[in-house]
């Protein structure tokens, strides 16, 4: 499982059999389950005062334990309906972030054993992309991850089955989704909803101002004007997005630089005739492996399925319980 700010994916029998959004509606009289994933997600920021639309995790962490325990007991549900898919003898593999606290993996742990988990193993985030993107994590060999999520960008060097060097920092997805509100408001005078400007981010996201060929058209932007409340209609190119987001990428930038630093030569040397790996949601981000490139001089890779790396991985690693030294308990 990988449980993740924007996304939770479940893969069982290598077939992934949930990819929902991390978001759970509740009764606020009696908290009670009212839907889970997408379906709460089309209720998020359109609900009445009797109901509450959450997202559980906010930055890669659990910020409401009740919810987040209702919405992993909800996508469980999805997968066998009938049946319980947790019995006493299965097992759990779920990817937290490399920075959590131990207070955040027990949090993670105890939501998975509430839900019905019975023998939960946790797995860091790149080293689970690592093994999803098909790199051999126990080699004697230097590979560098950024897994760019909706909470947090994972940085890591992994070698001989273990994170020799891991940077976690909380700017990722939803940031550029903040610049983008922000932006519209200040730039357009238009206010936007969270869930509009991922709608921008997806549609007209870039990282550079020149993508020539893949250069999106330009996405039509409905919303009332901040000051008249009037409805407005704006036209949103990829350019001016790419400037409203370069200062998050820039902090991107900086944080693999810094691991980059603080790399031991003989890893180095492995990451730049390796490449460096990109996975999670915001490697789908237009332009972004080709401005990382250019900018540090090291070839960037986007993983094949970016959004199901770290799942995948999660996946292999449940089959490979007593193989991988790096889980954890």
């Amino acid at each position: 499982m990988d449980l993740g700010t924007a996304n939770t994916i479940i893969i069982t029998n290598d077939k992934i059999v949930v990819d929902e959004p991390s978001v759970v509606a509740l009764d606020r009289r009696t908290d009670k389950t009212i839907a889970v994933g997408g379906q709460a997600k089309m209720m998020y920021e359109k609900v009445h005062d009797k109901i509450k639309t959450i997202r559980p995790l906010r930055d890669g962490v659990i910020a409401d334990f009740y919810a987040c325990e209702q919405m992993i007991r909800g996508m469980i549900k999805m997968v066998n309906p009938r049946n319980r898919l947790f019995a006493p003898s299965l097992r759990m593999v779920i990817g937290v972030p490399s920075g959590s606290t131990e207070v955040e993996l027990r949090a993670v742990r105890d939501s998975a054993e509430h839900a019905g988990g019975r023998d939960v193993y946790l797995i860091f985030e790149p080293m689970a992309a690592a093994i999803g993107i098909g790199i051999d994590v126990e080699a004697p060999e230097g590979n560098m991850i950024v897994d760019i999520g909706g909470g947090t960008t994972e940085i890591a060097v992994i070698s001989l089955g273990g994170l020799v060097l891991n940077n976690s920092i909380r700017v990722a997805g939803d940031d550029l989704t903040a610049d983008i509100q922000e932006y519209m408001s200040r730039q357009h005078n238009i206010k936007v909803s969270e869930r509009m400007a991922e709608r921008i981010k997806i549609n007209v996201g870039a990282a550079i101002t020149e993508l020539g060929d893949e250069a999106p058209e330009d996405y039509i932007v409905h919303g009332p004007n901040r000051i008249t409340a009037l409805p407005m209609e704006v036209p949103v190119c990829y350019q001016e997005i790419a400037h409203c987001l370069d200062k998050t990428i820039s902090k991107i930038e900086t944080a693999v630089l810094t691991a980059l630093e603080n790399t031991q030569p003989e890893l180095y040397a492995d990451i730049v005739k390796n490449g460096i790996y990109l996975s999670g949601g915001g490697a789908l981000l237009r332009g972004l492996a080709k401005r990382l490139s250019d900018k540090i001089n090291i070839q960037f890779h986007v993983a094949d399925d970016p959004l199901h790396a770290v799942a995948k991985g999660t996946g292999i690693a449940l089959k490979n319980i007593n193989k991988f030294s790096f889980l954890m308990r």
